[in-house]
Parts: structure tokens; C-alpha cells; sequence
């Protein structure tokens, strides 16, 4: 990730966000991953840019996986490992500290909208190198790439079709599910999802 977003994230701006979503949402976090895995059954799990653990903690509701976080920002970290559930690591969806194939499903949420659209092909083939089965993406949706203000800054919010972007960059993808969460029923922020499978 280059200086300017991976600054923002690691400092100051990046605890003010974990501080704010920590919890927030948590029964609504549990439903879509409901949704999301159905009948699947993944022995181990990664997410990519964790923050302080609200998917993860969704996650041990209701999946017996082993739980692997990659996430920037050191207080976040600390916070994923206090209870001893998720193993936690610093790294970026650039760069992972972890062998091919490491880990079933692989996931981002609200992180690939992070970022930056010259540096999005290399995220998105150290996921898919990290994955050994499946591929979870939750994130803003639009049909044309486009930047957009973050909290009044310029360069920290990328909205497109990630969905589509990934299967035109990993053709041997198959959606398994796909679906939105519209903040008027569900309570979250509009969040278009897709999971794949690899091969």
C-alpha cells in the first residue's frame, strides 16, 4: 500500500475508524455471514484489513474455522488477539506474511474500496495466491470506477464492481453466492457481496 493511505490507516485516522465501527453492527455482521457462507463449511478463515474484529467476532457465532487476521494497524491487532480467537498478523492485501494456499477462505469487508486502483491487481493476486478454495469480497458497489470523499479527504474511498473485476482478472473463478445488503432492511451500508470458489 503506498505511504499516504497506509499512514492514515496505521495512525491516528485508522484508530478514530476502528474505535467508531467496533461492535456497531455486530448481529447485523452475523446474519450476512449467515448468508453469505449457507451450507459451506470453511476449516480455516482469513480476513484481509480486519480492523478491531466485528466480522471475525460473527464468525466464531456461527463457523468452527480457524480464525487468521492481516491487519495494519498495531492497536487493531492487539484488540483482534485478546481473547485468543483470531490469530492476528501485520500485513497489508498487498503483502501477507503467509504461504500459497495458507488458508481456505479468504475475505475482505470495506477494505478493497481502501485501495488504490494502481495497486489493486496486487492485492487482489497475493488473496487469491493466499486462498485455498474460496474468495469473499463485501464492498461498496458501482458500475464505473469512481473516487469519492472519504471523511473529506481525497484517495481513501474507490468504489466499482469488484465482483466483476474479480472475474475478469481470475477467469477460473465460479460464484458460489452473491447478494446486497440494503441499508434500509438490513441496517448495513449497502454492501454488495460475492463469494467465489477457485477453480
Amino acid at each position: 500500500m503506498c505511504s499516504e493511505q497506509l499512514k492514515a490507516w496505521d495512525g491516528e485516522f485508522g484508530g478514530d475508524y476502528h474505535g467508531r465501527n467496533h461492535l456497531a453492527d455486530l448481529k447485523r455482521r452475523i446474519r450476512l455471514w449467515s448468508e453469505i457462507l449457507g451450507d459451506i463449511e470453511p476449516q480455516s478463515i482469513l480476513e484481509v484489513g480486519a480492523g478491531t474484529g466485528t466480522n471475525m467476532i460473527a464468525l466464531t457465532v456461527i463457523a468452527n474455522s480457524k480464525l487468521f487476521a492481516i491487519e495494519p494497524n498495531k492497536d487493531a491487532r492487539r484488540f483482534l488477539e485478546a481473547d485468543g480467537s483470531v490469530t492476528a498478523c501485520d500485513g497489508t492485501a498487498q503483502s501477507m506474511p503467509l504461504p500459497d494456499e495458507a488458508v481456505e477462505l479468504v475475505f475482505t469487508s470495506g477494505v478493497l474500496i481502501h485501495i488504490p486502483p494502481d495497486e489493486l491487481d496486487a492485492a487482489l493476486d497475493e488473496i487469491y495466491r493466499v486462498s485455498s478454495r474460496y474468495i469473499a469480497c463485501i464492498e461498496y458497489f458501482a458500475a464505473e470506477p469512481e473516487m469519492k470523499k472519504y471523511r473529506g479527504r481525497d484517495n481513501l474511498l474507490f468504489k466499482r464492481d469488484f465482483g466483476g473485476y474479480w472475474m475478469d482478472r481470475y477467469p477460473d473463478l465460479k460464484v458460489v453466492n452473491h447478494g446486497f445488503a440494503w441499508k434500509r432492511v438490513t441496517g448495513l451500508d449497502n454492501l454488495t457481496w460475492w463469494l467465489f470458489s477457485k477453480g
